[in-house]
Order: structure tokens, then C-alpha cells, then sequence
């Protein structure tokens, strides 16, 4: 056996579909055996993959024992003369094993070889060449310095910057995504270190092949596309407590010392000063277009105020403390509407402004009816109030959007094309139309002779996209090969979204950039419930129901037999913990959800005693796919007197 490929999965089924349809077209030429460690996925990855690739060995973990652990299991198995360790999220061209080959067999000083890769958008990943981490390597590369000068030779070291990535270069470090390595030298230093369970496990065993005698090398061609389908983001607090802690094992094991001291010093710091920038980019992401928003409202508000006591009504004087505990009510009221409503939603800005502006609206004018008459001031201050907020809000987005910080339904729709046959088209056509994104596809890109139906031609897409706003492509493997697809995902680097489908596959993958995890679209992802307006309604009626079960907090007590049961419940689901209505089932293949109180079927969960069943599930199943929130509710009636049993 000349190659063993060796691919670790944790849920991330449809990038690890697309992965092994490129593996397998790479082994046609080279003898290879392929070994797949599941590391207790729960998003079915067992029932989607084993009928679609019978050639490939599964080894099902029971539970996640982390990725060095994990390759090392495959690796007692492996018989190849070379062993790749390849990420899930991973498309390899068709000539990759044979071109590794070559190169380990004309340097015969090469203990390991990596290659160029590529995101998801094209774009070149510095990880793919690195260099050993020092205590000043490491505090340029977490305190961002490194970002600020990416070719430098001191600040960008550790990504080795200052080489170019189109060449060939001997480096220190390999990217655990794709290590190519002669079996004998693992044989000699052995696998991967356990004691890494995510993150530096690569630089362990770069830096042990290195003192081994041998040479790591950097390959620019072939290139590949490492997606992000990993659930820990590149970039977030998580990623960098995770990176520091593997550094600091790496630097203890290696260095110790007075180097470990300093080490240790170092990060402290550049720790605080990413987790700092880290808080604040997620502060901007989450709360910042609110509180624009709110502040805009508020504008509108007092707008509209002067312009009605000054302008229509001059002889009526409105109490400042009333306008300044009502106005900042209202806008909050006005908030809250407007996101149930979707104007928060990614890609919904502009399409849904006008519906959550009328139903803010609606919903401020409605609180308004209900207040006392001497509480009152002008109902039509809050609807000239509302019409301004429509225009300062319309203003905003016109501005953020023109900035490129917000992104829009309307520029989504026709921004995607197609790359592949007639029949390929239609077969993503298919699969779009059920997931209701049709509108996204503006047309197809030929890669045949059938020219007449189509946009462009692949040797014609890069001018294409540069003359037009298109912002995603989808190549459909078959007509095209990995290799072409790679190729142009190359030439488009950082323009466009790259989406990939293979032969045969059920799923488009990608991702938008290096710091994003994944994207998928698949037939089995039809479910209501992951729709976002949807999962908003879901936990409006949590809280809706969860608030008028404590109003009524006497009432339990004469028509419940588990007054306290309903009690302690309803304020689980109010602190988020619980849902009212969950699946029946555990560990099911379906769009997550808190624990339930009643399960999908109307009785209540008790996991001691629940047991998995094909009536069960195929009820979760009809319940995520069919979901609203008046079901919820029914639900919760019909299965009152056992609120308090779970």
C-alpha cells in the first residue's frame, strides 16, 4: 500500500462528503487505503456516509477523544508507505497523493511535506507555512501585530510571511490540515502527542521530525481548499485560550526554562490584549446595529415631538419627565418588535425594514391604548415619531451598506452562479428551490458545448464577475474536475463565495473566509424550525407562555398535581435552559433545541426512561419540518397536567 489517508470527523458529515469524493478520485492513480475516526459526531454522520462510500473504512469513537488520540487509532491501523493526515473540511485535487509522491521521492532528506491552501473564498491561508512559536513569534501573532505587517520577517514570523507563497520552501511547521509523512519516520519519533487534545499537536510533531534529522517541506502546487467547518471560530476568545494553553504545553515539553518563563509572560499579555479586541468585535457585532438603532429612534422621537409642539400643536406643553421615561420605553418597545419582526436577520435588511417598521409601529400604538388616559400624551408624536424612525433607519442602512459593513437580501438574490452542465444546473436548481433559495441563482456558467442557456464560460468567469456584482459561485464536480475547480477558486481569490458540490453527493459546502466556519445546503436541511424568524417565535413563546404560568401561579396549586414541578419549569424556561416543547428523541439528526418539558408527541421527557424509536423520531422529524409556533401552544394546552412531571 504506497498512501493510508487518515481523516478525523466530529460533525461536519457534508464537508467530509465533499472531502472523500475528492479523496477517492485522488487514489485512482496511486494505491491508497482511506481510514475515517469519528469522534462520537451526533449530527448523523454514521447513517449519511457509510452507504455512500463502502471503500472507505469507519472507525465510531463513543465518545470524542480529541484529535491527536483519534489519528493516532487510525494510525496502528495504517499500512501505507506514507500516511496523510487530512482535515475533513478539505478538497484535494485529483493529482495530489501522486504529486506528494514525487516530491518525497526525489528529497530523500523530507520527512513531511505540506501544501498551499486555500479558504473559502480563494484566498491563500498563511497557516499552510509556519515557523516553531517563541515567545515573541506567539505575542506578535495573538496581539495582531503580525496582521499588521504580513511580510515582515520579525512580526510575521511565525507565518513566515516574508516567503513567498508560490514557491517551494523548506519550513519548521506543517499545518495539521494536511501532513503529508513518510511511515517510517513515524515509526521512528511516533504519532501524535495525546496530550495535545486540539491545536499544537502539528507543531509537536513538525518540531519531533525535525530533530529527527529529517526536513519539512512547503509545497505551492498542488494547492487545496481547507474550508472552516471546525465549531471553534479562528479569531474568537475560545480559539486563542485554546491556542495559548497548546502553546504552553509545547513550549514546557520543548524549551522548560527560564524560555518557558518568558513564554508564559508573553502570551499573559498578548491573552488579555486579544481577549480585549475579542470582547469588543463581539460587542459591535451583536449589540451594535441596535444600539444605532435605538439612538436613531430616540432622534426620531424628539424629532418628532419638536416638530408637532412646535409646528401643529405650539400651545400644549408636554412634560419632560413623562417624554423622557416614555420615549426610551417605546424605543425599547419598538426594538423588540422590530427584531421578532427579522430587521436583525443576516441578509434581511432592507426587505424586512418596512414590515418590522409597521409592526413596531402596530406593537408601540398598541402598549400606547393600554396605558391609563393621564399617562397619555399624542398619538400622533409617536406616529410621526415612526415615519422618522423609517427614514433615519433607511438612512443608516443606505450608509452601512454602501461602507460594506452590512450585507442585504436584495443584494443577495441573483448573485450566485452555477458552474456545470445543463443537468447539474438543474440538479442545484432542485436542491435550491427546496430550501427556498432559488432567488439566490442568477444563471448558470457553461463548461460544455451547451452554450445557449447559460451566462458565461469558465474561461470567461473572472471578467464576468469583475463587471458584475456576483458574490458566489457554485462548481459542480463531474464536468469540472477538483483540480479546475481549485484552480479558478485561485484565480477568483477573496471576490467570491466558493461553494463546491461532487458527483453523487446530497450537499453544497463552503464557507465565507478563513475566519468563518462553514456553510451546507443538503435535502435533509427542510426544517421550519431553522428558519430564524422561527426560532425567534419559538422562544417568544417560551417566555409568552413561561410568564402567564407564574401570573397564575395560585391556580396550579388546585388544577395541577405538580404545582411545583410547573413552577420550577417555567422558570427554567425563562433562564433559557429549557424549552417547552422538544424533541422525543436524543441525539436525533435534526436542528438543535433545548431540552424539552413535553416532547414533540405532547407527554412529557423523562430521559431515564426515554428510548429511542422510528415513531419517535419520525415525530421530531414532522415537527421540525412542519413547526410553528401556534403548535407550540397547543401543544402546551393539551399536555397541561403534565407540565410539571418532567
Amino acid at each position: 500500500m504506497r498512501v493510508t489517508v487518515i481523516i478525523v470527523n466530529y460533525n461536519v458529515r457534508y464537508f467530509l462528503e465533499q472531502c472523500l469524493c475528492s479523496v477517492e478520485k485522488a487514489a485512482r492513480e496511486v494505491e491508497t487505503e482511506i481510514i475515517v475516526v469519528d469522534n462520537a459526531s451526533s449530527d448523523g454522520s454514521r447513517a449519511w456516509l457509510e452507504p455512500r462510500f463502502p471503500q472507505v473504512r469507519f472507525l465510531w469513537n463513543l465518545e470524542n477523544n480529541g484529535f491527536a488520540k483519534a489519528n493516532n487509532q487510525a494510525l496502528s491501523m495504517a499500512t501505507g508507505d506514507f500516511i496523510l493526515f487530512l482535515n475533513p473540511d478539505t478538497i484535494i485535487p485529483e493529482d495530489t497523493l501522486k504529486q506528494c509522491i514525487s516530491f518525497m521521492d526525489a528529497h530523500s532528506d523530507a520527512g513531511a511535506l505540506g501544501v498551499r491552501m486555500l479558504d473559502g473564498s480563494g484566498s491563500f491561508l498563511r497557516e499552510s507555512k509556519r515557523a516553531f512559536p517563541s515567545p515573541m513569534t506567539s505575542f506578535f501573532k495573538l496581539s495582531g501585530l503580525s496582521g499588521l505587517f504580513p511580510r515582515s520577517s520579525v512580526f510575521a514570523r511565525y507565518h513566515l510571511g516574508h516567503l513567498e507563497m508560490r514557491k517551494d520552501h523548506e519550513v519548521e511547521v506543517l499545518a495539521g490540515a494536511f501532513m503529508f509523512i513518510r511511515r517510517v519516520v513515524l515509526e521512528k519519533i511516533g504519532g501524535f502527542d495525546e496530550v495535545f487534545f486540539m491545536y499544537g499537536e502539528d507543531i509537536d510533531l513538525s518540531y519531533r521530525i525535525r530533530k529527527a534529522g529529517y526536513r519539512n517541506y512547503y509545497l505551492a502546487d498542488p494547492a487545496i481548499i481547507h474550508f472552516k467547518g471546525e465549531s471553534t471560530k479562528k479569531g474568537s476568545l475560545n480559539h486563542v485560550a485554546m491556542f495559548y494553553n497548546a502553546m504552553g504545553i509545547f513550549v514546557r515539553k520543548h524549551y522548560g526554562g527560564a524560555r518557558a518563563g518568558l513564554f508564559h509572560i508573553f502570551i499573559t499579555i498578548a491573552i488579555w490584549i486579544r481577549a480585549m479586541l475579542t470582547a469588543v468585535g463581539n460587542l459591535i457585532r451583536r449589540v451594535g446595529l441596535p444600539l444605532i438603532d435605538a439612538v436613531l429612534i430616540l432622534i426620531a422621537f424628539w424629532l418628532a415631538k419638536y416638530s408637532w409642539s412646535h409646528l401643529v400643536k405650539p400651545d400644549i406643553i408636554y412634560s419632560r419627565s413623562l417624554l423622557t421615561i416614555a420615549f426610551p420605553a417605546f424605543t425599547c418597545i419598538y426594538l423588540l418588535a422590530a427584531y421578532y419582526a427579522g430587521l436583525y436577520d443576516r441578509y434581511e435588511i432592507r426587505g424586512r425594514l418596512v414590515r418590522s417598521t409597521m409592526i413596531a409601529t402596530v406593537a408601540v400604538l398598541t402598549v400606547y391604548s393600554l396605558l391609563p388616559e393621564q399617562y397619555r400624551f399624542s398619538r400622533a408624536i409617536l406616529l410621526l415619531g415612526s415615519l422618522f424612525s423609517f427614514a433615519l433607519l433607511s438612512l443608516s442602512r443606505y450608509l452601512l451598506l454602501r461602507v460594506g459593513v452590512l450585507s442585504n437580501e436584495s443584494l443577495e438574490k441573483r448573485q450566485t452562479l452555477v458552474a456545470g452542465t445543463s443537468g447539474e444546473y438543474a440538479r442545484v436548481m432542485e436542491l435550491m428551490g427546496a430550501l427556498g433559495l432559488q432567488d439566490r441563482v442568477l444563471g448558470r456558467v457553461a463548461v460544455d458545448e451547451g452554450k445557449y442557456d447559460s451566462l458565461t464560460t469558465m474561461e470567461e468567469l473572472v471578467p464576468f464577475i469583475r463587471s458584475l456584482p456576483v458574490r458566489e459561485v457554485i462548481f459542480c464536480e463531474n464536468s469540472l474536475r477538483f483540480s479546475e475547480i481549485i484552480r479558478k477558486a485561485d484565480e477568483l481569490r477573496g471576490r467570491v463565495r466558493i461553494r463546491i458540490t461532487a458527483q453523487g453527493s446530497g450537499s453544497i459546502v463552503g464557507s465565507d473566509s478563513k475566519d468563518s466556519s462553514g456553510d451546507t445546503f443538503s435535502m435533509d436541511r427542510r426544517y421550519q424550525i431553522d428558519a430564524p424568524e422561527n426560532r425567534r417565535g419559538k422562544r417568544g413563546v417560551d417566555i409568552f407562555v413561561a410568564l402567564i404560568i407564574l401570573s397564575l401561579l395560585p391556580l396550579h396549586f388546585f388544577f395541577n398535581r405538580h404545582p411545583f414541578g410547573v413552577i420550577a419549569n417555567a422558570f427554567l424556561v425563562l433562564g433559557g435552559t429549557r424549552t417547552w416543547i422538544g424533541y422525543t428523541t436524543t441525539g436525533v439528526d435534526l436542528p438543535r433545541l433545548r431540552r424539552g418539558v413535553l416532547g414533540s408527541n405532547g407527554w412529557p421527557i423523562v430521559p431515564e426512561t426515554h428510548e429511542h424509536s422510528d415513531g419517535s423520531y419520525l415525530l421530531d422529524q414532522l415537527y421540525a419540518r412542519d413547526y410553528s409556533a401556534f403548535a407550540d401552544i397547543e401543544r402546551v394546552w393539551k399536555g397541561y397536567g403534565h407540565l410539571g412531571e418532567a
